[in-house]
């Protein structure tokens, strides 16, 4: 599969705190602050996640994972899918000069 190909076919992915957001703390009513309360974190580091500005680190996977009930890999693969497609993307230039192993 080519570059091109392979960042076409990944993108486009939310950030995190994007889903957090929309998924989770709308519908249940509960704001940034509020939730960093729960999770024992500070106000900013919720809102700074929020905005795209932070990524969901371990750490805040697990955090989030245990107040909502679910799995922290939920998170974490939000986290690794949104950098796969935006540093693919950054990348496609570099990365189509790469020619791959010939095996046969």
């Amino acid at each position: 599969m080519g570059v091109y190909a392979m960042a076409r076919r990944i993108v486009p992915n939310y950030h995190p705190g994007e889903v957090l957001q929309a998924r989770y703390l709308f519908p249940a009513g509960l704001s940034a602050y509020a939730l960093a309360r729960k999770l024992h974190v500070s106000p900013s580091r919720i809102e700074r996640i929020i905005a795209g500005r932070l990524p969901v680190t371990i750490d805040t996977a697990l955090r989030l994972a245990r107040f909502f009930d679910m799995d922290p890999h939920y998170w974490l693969q939000l986290q690794q899918d949104f950098d796969l497609s935006r540093i693919s993307i950054s990348m496609q230039t570099i990365l189509a000069e790469i020619r791959p192993l010939n095996y046969s």
